[in-house]
């Protein structure tokens, strides 16, 4: 069933987002911010998990692969591709870690054990590269430097995903019967660094991202949530018009309005979630494709296309809002993702060859 949003995006609307991320999708899989342009491992798994709601399954699984061919063998991608050749040599600890949330979506949504079986390892080696970059006080450094060491900045929003994608690192350990206690406690002490230490981190707090990233990850939760949020709402907001992607600049983002939405959903304000999807859908274009921004003073789109990953976020918040998959709570219900891991290993552990281990194969 596609999610809907009544009064604000109907199925057929969502299933034409979906098909405009399909459309952009090269034959070897890939999928870029728009043909032909730029291809980051971050974005590309968002789009994967939004053509995975869209019942795309064979599409997100071909995205899934074509990130397992690239990795490099210490764990890490590439910060940009195009034509599928590295563009830029750089490696940063969020492209590392993320492919597994795309993974534990895909494997709520389908029950593919084939699927999960081929990408453990690399979802292994990704999420064993975070660990190694992580700081002393549980921060993650943000890229590895040429000597293979970690960067001592930390970025906030870089390390709010981290934590969510260490726990789904977790669930699907326990899936797969093969415990990890080093991804165990660096979560937890990510997760402590997230909510008691800011200056663990770089100031880029004029970015949204950094205001409701450590709700969207999980990280911050039930009263304390809703007080993060409330404290920079006026500073980001811009009532019917969404989220400013920099507090300083009057420039309106579709993807992190719709991750707000994601944010105010986890921390139980879905009425003021729903708010938000609606208010970018002036985003929207014809095709079901979203352009990126919007200059409201300038009345200009900015910058002049529509990226993949900005579809792929209306796609979540609208599965998130309408309950519509089996991977709806992924993002708005930290506790859901522990309870889930924790069922995994109870009922299907031991089918990844080679079964139940202790530790690390």
């Amino acid at each position: 069933m596609l999610p809907e949003l009544p009064g604000v995006l109907s199925g057929e609307q969502v299933r034409a987002t979906v098909a405009a991320i399909a459309v952009e999708q090269e034959a070897d899989g890939a999928l870029p911010w728009f043909r032909g342009g730029r291809l980051d491992p971050w974005d590309m798994v968002e789009a994967a998990m939004a053509l995975d709601v869209g019942g795309e399954h064979a599409r997100a699984r071909a995205a899934y692969r074509w990130l397992a061919r690239r990795q490099r063998p210490d764990g890490s991608w590439a910060a940009e591709y195009r034509g599928g050749v590295e563009v830029s040599p750089a490696a940063e600890s969020n492209h590392a870690g993320y492919l597994a949330v795309g993974v534990w979506h895909s494997w709520l949504l389908t029950g593919d054990e084939e699927l999960v079986v081929t990408l453990w390892p690399v979802v292994r080696r990704g999420l064993d590269l975070v660990t190694r970059m992580q700081l002393p006080g549980g921060a993650v450094g943000w890229a590895l430097r040429p000597d293979g060491t970690a960067d001592d900045t930390a970025l906030l929003t870089g390390n709010a995903s981290l934590f969510q994608a260490l726990r789904c690192g977790v669930a699907l350990a326990a899936l797969a019967g093969r415990p990890q206690p080093d991804w165990e406690l660096a979560v937890a002490d990510l997760g402590t660094a997230l909510r008691t230490r800011p200056d663990a981190f770089a100031d880029r707090s004029r970015y949204s991202m950094d205001w409701y990233y450590p709700v969207l990850g999980g990280a911050v939760t039930g009263a304390a949530a809703d007080a993060r949020l409330a404290t920079g709402w006026d500073r980001f907001v811009v009532p019917g018009l969404g989220a400013r992607c920099v507090a300083d600049r009057p420039w309106v983002t579709g993807a992190e309005t719709c991750e707000l939405a994601l944010a105010l959903a986890a921390a139980g304000r879905p009425d003021a979630a729903l708010e938000q999807v609606a208010a970018m859908q002036h985003l929207r274009a014809d095709d079901g494709s979203y352009w990126t921004g919007y200059v409201y003073p300038d009345d200009a789109r900015w910058p002049v296309e529509r990226t993949t990953w900005t579809a792929a976020a209306v796609v979540l918040a609208a599965d998130a809002l309408s309950g519509a998959s089996a991977a709806s709570g992924l993002f708005t219900d930290p506790g859901a993702l522990s309870e889930a891991g924790t069922e995994a290993s109870q009922e299907t552990a031991g089918w990844l060859p080679g079964g139940a281990g202790r530790g690390r194969p």
